[in-house]
């Protein structure tokens, strides 16, 4: 009997130095998400169009202060490119209602998308580990850009690379 998927299954659980259990270049763990207006999303339903998802909070000012960015250099840049693209704010814990009330005070028009228990979260964070983070995909569903916290040069990094990705196939 090989030991191998139990080991390797234990190393991907250990967290980085940012709290991440997943690295870029792995398939995108699993999920499913259901926005606001009832669309659902998940890992199939977005095979082949690159996304984001953004992991956030009302309570969280780092999240506040990323969320003006990602509606304007991100989810306005490239909402509508002809090859696909979505952003999913991906809200942890909170109540549908204060989650509406959340994205209405953000001003965001990108889909607000409930974790209940942070299920989606802990698939891709270590518990405790901070909300504010970004998992770009690319279009095979692989991890292409991990970024943690509000950092204006990662940030701008990740524009770069959503380019890139939002290209024509």
């Amino acid at each position: 009997m090989s030991l191998a998927p139990t080991l390797l299954a234990a190393q991907s659980q250990t967290p980085d130095s940012r709290g991440f259990v997943v690295s870029v270049g792995d398939a995108v763990p699993d999920f499913t998400l259901t926005d606001l207006d009832g669309n659902d999303y998940s890992r199939e339903s977005l095979m082949g169009t690159p996304y984001v998802l953004q992991f956030t909070a009302s309570w969280c000012s780092v999240c506040r202060a990323e969320m003006p960015h990602l509606e304007s250099e991100v989810w306005q840049a490239y909402k509508d490119r002809e090859g696909g693209f979505v952003l999913l704010g991906v809200d942890y814990d909170e109540p549908q209602t204060q989650v509406r009330a959340f994205a209405e005070q953000m001003r965001v028009t990108y889909p607000m998308c409930p974790d209940d228990a942070g299920a989606v979260f802990h698939s891709m964070a270590a518990k405790k580990s901070g909300v504010t983070r970004n998992v770009v995909v690319d279009r095979q569903g692989n991890i292409a850009m991990l970024t943690r916290l509000f950092d204006e040069a990662e940030f701008q990094t990740m524009v770069e690379l959503l380019n890139e990705l939002t290209s024509e196939p």
